[in-house]
């Protein structure tokens, strides 16, 4: 018997809706819920194979514990490995204070899971010592909306998008990183022509597709652009001053600067024309514009003035709490706002409580049962990393996220796990680049197998109901945390039995939603009754309060400030924190791919997910590329103040000269010398504390291999041995994950390759198994290869020397499964058979394998217009993620 099993997508934070199909023990299929409000049935690429990340062989199972670094994982029983911590965590605290100790989080976490965690630190451990990789994502948007608002709460909604005028994206790609949101937007710009499209980002990105005006500016100037912007407006009397007399304060503290940023300066610093930027102040003060932003904004040392600064264009016109406008900060991970609302960062207190303000810790102190809630700041990402290494931070408990490859200068996050004297790691998968460096492991269960809610970017919160058991011995992280909150109670001589003595997570959300009585973020009428009974609603969502009853904030402009009045922020002009200079000449920049997902520990074990970029790719200018000597395609060297990357170049006019980009997702589990955050500096923004992700000076070079070379493996005949890779200069892994039918390496190296390095590479691939092998080598040339056979089926290929990309048609080969044949003469040999030359090229849709050759071949066969084409090939039929590329091909 099968049932059907609500749910939510645990990747970005659009908050799609899904439907789980389930026979009790395995998910059988996904779909899209079409009764939710968020996507009604839709569902992106990524959320369309997100049941196939659940039962993945690096499924984590049962607890592991180790004495050192340089020790192998012992599996033991849960007690083992909980009185093993919660020990080390006494004893730290007893010797050197609450304050050396640390928990880093993860806005992949439910509500209730951060709730749990953020209690037992600021309640019962007594340290503000919990931080959240939203920090390095969110924290500049948290920090903009409480300096104008008084409180973090995106005033806008999703309905929205269809009645603006005018939309303003600002340093986001929705179509890649918020594809169903993007969906929307490309139906409400064909239904009206009118509507007005202003994107302004460094790179012109598939969101670009349905842009009437793409701002290119240079990256870290968003401030000169929106002050530019908000002087036209004062210049051609464009703002509602009824309201910013009635209800805002700090208008003329900043009426100096703006007057001083004129269109033309600003054109300067932007590298823009100043025709354009008059363009696009109109367009915003003279429609009802509805403003989008994400990382471009947020990940930098100005990130929260540069929010200011857009909030700033929407109080002056007016645009605050209305139908169809507003400032519209789009969230990054699934639960980031959920985090946000339980005091999940540092610098938070819970129920969007300030913990500088006493009376508010008094409410929640009484609330918890304690008697007093810290009101020493707490340490912010790399601070607590930073700790970390200098030791004053000895024991740190990380859950649900990857900071071995998400954090900037990535190898002083390495450093400071290696210093510390326990490291606890909850998560779902293992190994991970972060697992590497535990003392600890706690196996937690997945999204299918797990209770508790999640709040999306519009402020609604969906019920996620368990779908399947969960794997091995794993618990939800509110349990974990539950259990350990009770041994530490015991290891430090107090019970905190009672204070969480929580049965179901339904017990944690009804805690939760109690605190937040009397506030702005006030859930007090909402359970998970509610929810079921009438789907996601958003908050807040008072006692005696309708369903759906409120959609925006501020419709009355009475804000939570102390004034109750919006407040204008004045903001100056801050350069880039490491300018480029003689030595490092080229501004990096890094991002996400449609694809994938955060480091690659869900997504990347999925084949589809792996098929439209299978590695990390350095976007560059023509120009620069031609001043440096890179080829397309080519291997490229590109080095910072801290560290070295190697990736292929891909040449493109869709980035501005000296500028470069290259995707945030690889570790060195997934590419041995493609972990971009080796590159990035810790320069922070000073309120939010937020890293500078969007700017890194670098120099680029070509990198001069002395051989290259490639491997393939079926993933259900041969094993990779992950340790191999780290013998090389670079390695890149196409498709990470055992799972995947044919997992591919591409291997160059600076050094010449000899015979005990041959048999190194194949040692990946033998694992002790014995296949039918074919040789080929040709040392005048430099080739050595070797293909590996079982009963007659291309189960490996290891190809070193001549042409890489004539081994690809091998893959295929090894996907179809069958006897080669005929084949067996060209497999090893140059070019291959005339007919088994590639006929997809790169995939563009994911959903239905459609590869950009076979799109090619429609066009130039009459499929004029994206109608055809999506009925000739079925591209963009599925998700419709594929669809900016597929118009960007017909435009050619």
């Amino acid at each position: 018997m099968t049932r059907t099993v609500n749910s939510v997508c645990s990747y970005c934070g659009t908050g799609c809706g899904i439907r789980l199909e389930t026979d009790g023990q395995r998910i059988i299929s996904l779909s899209g819920n079409e009764q939710h409000p968020t996507n009604q049935g839709k569902l992106c690429s990524k959320g369309r194979e997100l049941h196939h990340t659940v039962r993945t062989k690096d499924r984590f199972l049962r607890p592991q514990l180790r004495t050192s670094l340089q020790a192998p994982f012992a599996p033991v029983d849960w007690d083992t490995a909980l009185h093993h911590s919660a020990q080390k965590f006494a004893d730290i605290i007893q010797q050197h204070g609450p304050d050396a100790v640390a928990f880093y989080v993860s806005g992949q976490l439910l509500t209730e899971d951060y709730y749990v965690f953020n209690k037992l630190m600021k309640g019962f451990i007594g340290s503000n010592n919990i931080d959240t990789n939203s920090r390095l994502c969110m924290s500049s948007a948290v920090m903009g909306y409480k300096r104008a608002f008084g409180a973090d709460g995106p005033p806008t909604c999703y309905d929205d998008i269809e009645k603006a005028g005018c939309y303003l994206i600002a340093g986001a790609n929705p179509a890649y990183a918020h594809p169903i949101l993007f969906r929307r937007m490309e139906a409400a710009k064909e239904a009206n022509p009118d509507l007005k499209i202003i994107v302004t980002d460094p790179r012109r990105t598939d969101t670009c597709s349905i842009a009437d005006l793409h701002l290119a500016l240079k990256p870290g100037t968003d401030v000169p652009l929106f002050q530019a912007m908000l002087n036209v407006m004062l210049w051609e009397d464009l703002l509602d001053n009824n309201y910013i007399e009635q209800h805002t304060q700090g208008f003329d503290a900043m009426l100096e600067n703006i007057q001083s940023m004129t269109p033309r300066k600003a054109a300067d610093i932007c590298g823009i024309d100043t025709a354009d930027i008059v363009k696009a102040a109109l367009w915003f003060a003279e429609n009802k514009t509805l403003s989008f932003w994400t990382m471009g904004l947020n990940q930098s040392t100005s990130g929260s003035d540069k929010n200011n600064a857009l909030i700033n264009l929407h109080l002056a016109t007016g645009q605050v709490g209305k139908e169809g406008c507003g400032p519209f900060s789009l969230t990054g991970q699934p639960n980031a706002m959920g985090g946000r609302e339980v005091g999940g960062l540092a610098n938070m207190l819970a129920a969007h409580r300030d913990y500088h303000n006493p009376e508010h810790r008094k409410e929640v102190a009484d609330y918890w049962g304690v008697d007093d809630v810290p009101c020493k700041p707490g340490l912010t990402a790399t601070e607590l990393f930073s700790a970390l290494e200098e030791g004053t931070v000895k024991a740190v408990w990380i859950a649900c996220t990857n900071p071995i490859v998400s954090m900037p200068d990535a190898k002083r996050a390495e450093a400071a796990l290696k210093k510390a004297e326990l490291v606890v790691v909850s998560d779902a998968y293992h190994p991970t680049d972060t697992t590497k460096f535990a003392h600890v492991l706690f196996p937690a269960s997945g999204w299918a197998e797990k209770e508790g809610t999640i709040t999306n970017t519009e402020r609604r919160i969906t019920h996620l109901q368990q779908a399947i058991p969960k794997a091995g011995v794993s618990k939800d992280d509110w349990k974990i945390v539950t259990d350990f909150a009770v041994c530490l109670g015991e290891k430090l001589g107090k019970d905190w039995s009672q204070a969480f003595a929580y049965k179901t997570a339904g017990d944690v959300f009804d805690e939760h939603c109690g605190l937040t009585k009397g506030v702005d973020i006030d859930i007090s009428g909402l359970s998970y009754a509610v929810l079921d009974e009438y789907g996601a609603q958003q908050w807040p969502f008072k006692k005696g309060d309708k369903p759906n009853q409120v959609k925006r904030l501020y419709t009355d402009h009475v804000y939570e400030t102390a004034d109750k009045k919006a407040h204008f922020v004045d903001v100056d002009y801050i350069p880039v924190a490491e300018p480029t200079d003689d030595e490092y000449p080229i501004s990096l920049t890094t991002g996400r791919i449609r694809d994938q997902w955060h480091t690659m520990t869900k997504s990347g074990a999925v084949p589809q997910l792996m098929q439209h970029v299978s590695m990390p790719t350095l976007q560059i200018h023509p120009d620069d590329a031609a001043e440096y000597g890179i080829e397309d395609e080519a291997l490229v060297a590109i080095d910072s103040r801290r560290g070295r990357v190697i990736a292929p170049a891909q040449i493109s006019k869709d980035i501005r000269s000296g500028l470069v980009f290259l995707p945030m997702h690889w570790g060195k589990m997934t590419a041995q010398a493609g972990r971009a955050n080796d590159l990035i500096q810790t320069a922070i923004d000073p309120h939010s504390k937020e890293p500078e992700f969007k700017h890194a000076a670098v120099k680029i070079q070509p990198f001069k291999a002395a051989w290259h070379g490639m491997m393939l493996m079926a993933g259900d005949k041969v094993k990779l041995g992950r340790e191999m890779i780290a013998g090389y200069s670079y390695g890149v892994l196409f498709c990470a994950g055992t799972d995947h039918p044919v997992t591919s390496i591409d291997l160059a190296c600076t050094k010449t390759l000899k015979d005990t390095q041959y048999k190194r590479l194949d040692q990946m691939l033998e694992q002790g198994q014995s296949f039918e092998t074919l040789t080929y080598s040709d040392r005048k040339h430099g080739i050595n290869r070797k293909a590996w056979l079982d009963d007659g089926r291309l189960v490996a290929v290891r190809w070193v020397g001549g042409d890489i990309s004539e081994a690809k048609w091998l893959r295929k080969l090894m996907l179809e499964g069958r006897d080669v044949g005929e084949l067996r003469p060209y497999l090893l040999a140059p070019g291959g058979p005339v007919d088994k030359q590639d006929t997809k090229g790169k995939i563009i849709c994911a959903c239905n394998n459609v590869g950009e050759l076979e799109l090619q071949a429609a066009i130039e066969a009459g499929s004029n217009t994206i109608e055809k084409l999506k009925g000739c090939t079925m591209a963009g039929t599925g998700c419709g993620s594929c669809v900016p590329e597929m118009k960007r091909l017909l435009s050619k």
